[in-house]
């Protein structure tokens, strides 16, 4: 059956929803229920020794950093602390969840790093699982969850879910949404902070292009925006910097490195250019990204279904056809050993990645496409201009041809249309599957019609599992569906009501199946056989 947008968005992506929260100002010294807030934002001197002699802290040590810079909230102190402070970000948690846990050294990090700039902002973290009553003050629902406190008013989190992506998502609603860079020195020490930024190169800062680029820094929340008016520090950061009064271009940590922006200096036009430009030739889909894919607004996206070592052999190859679509269609790579990420996908086409798998979609009509052929140059070439142009033919998974003749026809996606729409007698189609609930007293039902009827040349009963199986004829959304398709009609099938009794669809099938003449004659012989 054909599958929505919105049924489709649903099924493919659950989202994380995230918001975080800052204070500028210390809380009071003298408060019992805080404690020493300097002792709490404090970091082991030993421990920061030791991170940078061996370089990037492990998860673990920024966990553990997480304890002593994070101020711990729980049912006494978590609305002192977020009404006491202009800007509070809170983490909400619980011990047991597993992104929770994936977080938590992410946050540690952003928390660092504001710390080590010298901001006042608190970071704070809840265990919503075993403070109830501060989750319930806070309105956490769910782990995690990152929430951003103004004047004790939460603000939704939008940001990224990197360290990187929470800092700078804390730097912009807290300041000033831009850094300035004068120096060469400056600059390479941002290089060494930042893989993904916007660069502004402006003579002077001012001017209609410039406030449109500055109103694009404030509204874009996962990528920083650095500006400078000195063409060798543009240079540095965006060697090939055009020399004109403004550049803007947006740099990428992959051999597709640089980006230049072309289009007119409107705020509308910048973020646009972001959205069609910040992803990777080849995204590997995550648990932390897989929202932001789906909604991205390049819609026909290519998704690849190989573990890594299968994959990596293709890399090239497909890079060299995103290339050529490059803001046109979206490349992902989705390791099929991530069972998680890999299934929802897959059983949408009703496959096993045994192999590498190439599928695509069309996420503004909610179409699915399947390549048939091996993975190559130029069978994936042809694969993307049919999709770039319309001309695939969408894929409809089905189950095997199937055999036997019993008294309810087994029908299949590739059977629907000789089965039941080409065929000459009227159908009474039991639509399925096999997790529903009501389903099988269904079943009995239109098994009992069929041994009832059994013998009458003009009318077949049949039924088709749901979720194995699609045809575009067939849109059906609630199980199970009784749906009668009449000879002489089969555009125009009649949804039959699931709740009606068995003597009740055979009297609607008396009615609209058996002819008049054959039906009052038989009439004695039927109260005979009654259901």
């Amino acid at each position: 059956m054909a599958v929505s947008k919105r049924s489709l968005a649903l099924f493919l992506f659950i989202f994380l929803f995230l918001s975080s929260v800052f204070a500028l100002s210390l809380v009071d010294d003298g408060d019992e229920d805080l404690g020493d807030l300097e002792e709490l934002l404090s970091i082991d001197e030993e421990e920061a020794k030791r991170g940078a002699a061996q370089g990037k802290p492990s998860e673990a040590e920024l966990l553990s950093r997480a304890q002593r810079i994070v101020v711990e909230l729980n049912n006494e102190n978590a609305k002192r602390v977020i009404d006491g402070n202009e800007l509070v970000m809170v983490l909400g948690y619980a011990p047991w969840c597993q992104r929770s846990a994936e977080l938590m050294p992410r946050f540690a990090e952003a928390a660092t790093s504001l710390k080590e700039m010298g901001s006042l902002v608190v970071m704070a973290k809840l265990d919503a699982d075993r403070y109830t009553k501060a989750a319930k003050l806070v309105d956490i629902k769910g782990f995690p969850t990152l929430l951003l406190f103004r004047n004790g008013t939460a603000e939704s989190y939008t940001g990224g879910f990197t360290g990187e992506g929470i800092l700078i998502w804390v730097r912009k609603k807290t300041g000033a949404p831009i850094i300035r860079l004068s120096s060469i020195t400056a600059a390479e020490e941002f290089l060494k902070k930042h893989q993904m930024f916007v660069v502004g190169f402006f003579e002077n800062f001012k001017g209609n292009e410039y406030n449109e680029f500055v109103k694009a820094a404030a509204t874009e929340n996962e990528i920083q925006f650095v500006e400078t008016n000195d063409i060798n520090v543009a240079k540095a950061l965006y060697p090939e910097v055009g020399f004109s009064k403004h550049f803007m271009g947006l740099v990428k940590s992959e051999p597709e490195r640089y980006e230049s922006f072309g289009d007119k200096f409107l705020e509308g036009e910048i973020l646009n250019f972001i959205e069609h430009h910040k992803f990777t030739l080849v995204t590997v889909l995550t648990e932390l990204n897989n929202a932001r894919v789906y909604a991205s607004p390049i819609k026909l996206q290519v998704y690849i279904f190989a573990e890594t070592d299968d994959f990596n052999p293709f890399l090239s190859l497909i890079q060299n056809v995103a290339r050529k679509y490059k803001s046109k269609i979206m490349f992902i790579h989705v390791d099929s050993a991530e069972e998680n990420l890999a299934k929802p996908f897959l059983t949408l086409f009703g496959l096993e990645a045994e192999r590498p798998i190439v599928t695509a979609f069309d996420n503004s009509i909610g179409s699915k496409y399947l390549m048939d052929s091996d993975i190559s140059l130029g069978n994936l070439e042809e694969f993307c201009s049919g999709l770039l142009q319309g001309t695939l033919s969408t894929y409809f998974k089905s189950e095997p041809k199937p055999n036997g003749n019993g008294l309810v026809k087994k029908v299949v996606g590739r059977t629907f249309d000789a089965s039941v729409l080409e065929s000459a007698e009227s159908v009474l189609l039991e639509v399925y599957t096999p997790w529903c609930i009501d389903c099988e007293a269904t079943t009995k039902q239109v098994e009992k019609l069929a041994k009832h009827f059994k013998g009458h040349g003009n009318v077949k009963f049949a039924r088709i599992d749901a979720s194995l199986n699609e045809h575009p004829k067939l849109q059906v959304d609630n199980y199970p569906t009784l749906l009668f398709y009449p000879a002489a009609s089969k555009s125009n099938p009649i949804k039959l009501s699931k709740k009606s009794s068995a003597k009740e669809l055979a009297n609607f099938i008396k009615e609209n199946i058996i002819p008049k003449a054959e039906n009052t004659s038989n009439s004695e012989e039927s109260k005979k056989d009654e259901l």
